[in-house]
């Protein structure tokens, strides 16, 4: 296989159109650890029908295309590929029930050099159906392992948010249970590798691991519950780099600093004391 810059930058991903109900967004919730540990009170408002919220990394398991990378034409080697970075704009707080329709392209194919693989960011916009109107703008990079060397045009280097060069303002400790993959899955990543355990020694893991978006969506939790108060309707933009694999039922410490509506985080996980996020960033609206 390889990659061709052109026919990446020209892929037509179709639509995606999901109905998704309250069930389906506490569902959401409870698969990345809601009501476990210390802060189950005011997380009770993402698991039960009373004042409902949806989290807002919610948005990025609706109207998903499914498996693009190995179903179209793409050249990309999708046995090879892991979940560099993620990103999310919200630009209306996300319904907890509805129907919404993802829009999708791929917005850009770097070539890392020979050896260096390939990073294909790609974008979706998801819209309620109903209204018509624009809720989330959804941002996913792939890295593309072994595929470099194909060319396209030169890219300026760009770093990582950076963290700050001092002691964590906040720090909130979340747990997940055993279960919490199998719970995750739910929301519609069925990849075996986070459910049965031949796959997982396959890939080189001796048990499933827990979904790298399933780890995004403990931050939205810690970050919820450390600076937003709960308020799903505060968080504008979350953005994450994924640097390791992290197993369900592990504990997650998430670093957070604060510099007025701009949020810098990082994700520890306590057992085996491993960044699984970091270079995080969130803005909060005013």
């Amino acid at each position: 296989m390889a990659i061709n810059f052109d026919r990446l930058m020209s892929l037509e991903i179709p639509d995606a159109t999901q109905t998704y109900t309250r069930q389906d967004s506490i569902l959401y919730a409870l698969g990345l650890g809601c009501g476990l540990g210390p802060s189950a009170d005011g997380e009770l408002t993402f698991v039960y029908e009373e004042n409902q919220q949806a989290i807002p990394s919610m948005a990025g398991v609706l109207a998903h295309p499914g498996f693009w990378i190995r179903d179209l034409d793409t050249g990309i080697d999708w046995v090879r590929v892991v979940h560099g970075e993620q990103t999310l704009e919200v630009h209306a707080p996300l319904p907890v029930e509805g129907t919404v329709v993802g829009k999708n392209k791929v917005i850009d194919v770097i070539d890392k050099g020979e050896g260096g693989g390939a990073l294909v960011a790609s974008e979706r916009k998801l819209f309620d159906v109903a209204t018509n109107e624009l809720i989330a703008t959804v941002g996913q990079v792939t890295f593309c392992r072994g595929q470099g060397g194909f060319g396209g045009p030169e890219r300026p280097k760009t770093q990582p948010h950076a963290i700050p060069d001092r002691a964590a303002d906040i720090s909130v400790t979340l747990e997940t249970s055993q279960q919490s993959a199998l719970i995750y899955r739910l929301s519609g990543d069925f990849n075996p590798l986070h459910a049965d355990p031949k796959v997982a020694k396959a890939a080189g893991f001796d048990r499933p691991i827990y979904h790298g978006l399933g780890t995004y969506g403990v931050a939205a939790r810690a970050i919820l519950q450390g600076v937003c108060g709960f308020d799903a309707a505060k968080i504008q933009v979350m953005n994450a780099r994924f640097t390791a694999p992290v197993f369900p039922g592990e504990t997650f410490l998430t670093e957070i600093w604060r510099d007025k509506n701009e949020i810098s985080y990082r994700v520890r996980c306590v057992e085996r004391d491993l960044i699984a996020i970091n270079n995080g960033k969130v803005i909060l609206n005013d």
